[in-house]
């Protein structure tokens, strides 16, 4: 490593950040990246541990403790091409991902991290500012056609590999603009949708074309957006390419059926954030949901949840609460126990830190209102004990609610979709396909492979991308019989 003793020497650096106050003004990113001084410091932490369990732990297999000396010694450079080696959006990943490969850090045991996260994002952005990140077209074009359908990380991924070594791809999305639910999914605070657009350009020098608002299937169900103005059959895409890619993403939202639930107000999240993107890019909307000056439930603890605290905090919210069903986790970890995997812990998102109460252990039992419109929300407290979930008694409550928000997952693919293409499915409802084999990535039906959300179902972005790689890979294989493209 750079600097040998380095772990001992300096503590973790985070990344500075706008104050809430600030920052909930607007919708730019608020964190500041690091500088080089910052980031030769963190790179220094990385220690000599012989095996880098974060190698693992990152789902794309990111050479971490190779890219942190080539940052130690301000070689950005090679840095960004060794990242890039595996992991085609960095940019992405070093903002918005949960960062597995800190929580396997070795000096994570006994100390703060290695600040992965921070030094990937600065290895990004310096790769962009000096102009390393350009276009690589093939040198030679093979004639095979190949169809992405989705343009989210996994299809991006996969796209932009199988162009580089020279097939002609194609990638389809049914809304307005690529970029699946990075575009439309992810608040701008979060990440600034100008990283999506310069990629795009990229992969258009690199002979991607891309084709928007249309819809592959039919009958799309009404709770999903969607925003095609042409539609395409399968069969249709079997017949003029050689290969076709799935690779949408898990869409279907988990609904809660309960007493009151079609009153006005009460929403899916995505209903909720993507008309905020799509306002921040200019659209205008008739019939924004707006949370300015209401009180505002969001149902889910997770990520999205999250999101929709910290757009409703924009937007101007008299209150917001967010609950979740499951029992408040510790505030830290076990390491001993878990490391090196994923722990559960309480995080606090900087979306709450704006401004969020938040309740655990809580089931919505009923919303209530007048003249079809939702004002309050009757709920309790329960308890878990073997996997079993009882209501305490005497826990009922109510809490106003002009607007709700359900952001509990989703439950799997767009069933219409998968159907359409006649592909087998999980008893998830996920399209079959191994990850292994002569046959992987592949799905039921000829010609038709399967990549990310829609054969995994739910997970993140970082995932997207190591399957949208690998599928590139297998697909390369089956159009050509071998393929160069990293495993």
């Amino acid at each position: 490593m750079g600097k040998i003793t380095g772990f001992m020497e300096f503590q973790r650096q985070e990344e500075d950040h706008l104050e809430p106050a600030a920052r909930v003004k607007n919708y730019k990113e608020f964190v500041v990246t690091l500088t080089d001084g910052q980031a030769k410091v963190q790179g220094a932490r990385c220690m000599d541990c012989g095996i880098p369990f974060c190698n693992t732990g990152c789902p794309v297999n990111n050479q971490i403790p190779d890219w942190n000396d080539l940052v130690y010694h301000n070689n950005y450079r090679a840095a960004i091409d060794n990242l890039h080696s595996t992991n085609n959006f960095p940019e992405v990943t070093g903002r918005i991902c949960p960062a597995p490969c800190e929580a396997a850090c070795t000096l994570g045991i006994n100390d703060e991290p290695v600040g992965i996260k921070s030094i990937e994002r600065k290895i990004a952005d310096a790769g962009w500012e000096h102009g390393y990140v350009v276009p690589q077209p093939p040198s030679v074009k093979t004639g095979k056609k190949v169809a992405v359908v989705g343009s989210g990380p996994a299809g991006l991924a996969a796209a932009q590999q199988l162009a580089r070594t020279g097939h002609e791809v194609t990638v389809f999305e049914k809304s307005d603009r690529i970029g699946g639910l990075l575009r439309y999914g992810i608040p701008d605070f979060k990440m600034e949708k100008t990283l999506i657009d310069r990629r795009i350009e990229q992969m258009q020098a690199e002979g991607v074309t891309f084709r928007t608002s249309v819809l592959i299937g039919k009958d799309f169900p009404a709770a999903v957006s969607n925003m095609a103005r042409d539609t395409i059959f399968p069969d249709v895409l079997a017949a003029e390419f050689d290969a076709v890619i799935m690779a949408g993403g898990a869409e279907q939202p988990r609904d809660l059926p309960v007493p009151g639930r079609e009153l006005k107000g009460v929403h899916f999240a995505m209903d909720f954030l993507p008309q905020q993107n799509r306002v921040n890019a200019g659209d205008k909307l008739k019939d924004q949901i707006k949370a300015t000056g209401k009180h505002v439930v969001v149902i889910g603890g997770g990520d999205t949840g999250s999101d929709c605290v910290g757009t409703s905090n924009r937007h101007g919210a008299a209150s917001v609460v967010q609950f979740e069903l499951m029992p408040q986790p510790p505030e830290h970890e076990n390491k001993p126990l878990v490391w090196p995997y994923w722990p559960t812990k309480l995080r606090t998102s900087s979306s709450h830190e704006e401004g969020c109460e938040r309740d655990f252990a809580v089931a919505t039992k009923r919303f209530e209102g007048k003249n079809g419109k939702v004002e309050k929300l009757i709920a309790c407290h329960v308890e878990w004990k073997d996997g079993k979930m009882t209501e305490v008694e005497g826990s009922e409550f109510e809490l106003k609610a002009d607007l709700v928000f359900l952001a509990m997952g989703f439950v799997s693919p767009v069933q219409q979709v998968l159907d359409a293409f006649g592909v087998q499915k999980d008893a998830r409802g996920n399209a079959r396909a191994t990850t292994d084999g002569e046959t992987c990535y592949q799905t039921s039906v000829p010609k038709v492979f399967v990549a990310g959300d829609m054969r995994r179902g739910q997970s993140l972005v970082v995932w997207a991308i190591r399957e949208g790689r690998q599928c590139a890979r297998a697909v390369d294989e089956f159009l050509m019989g071998t393929s160069v493209l990293p495993r």
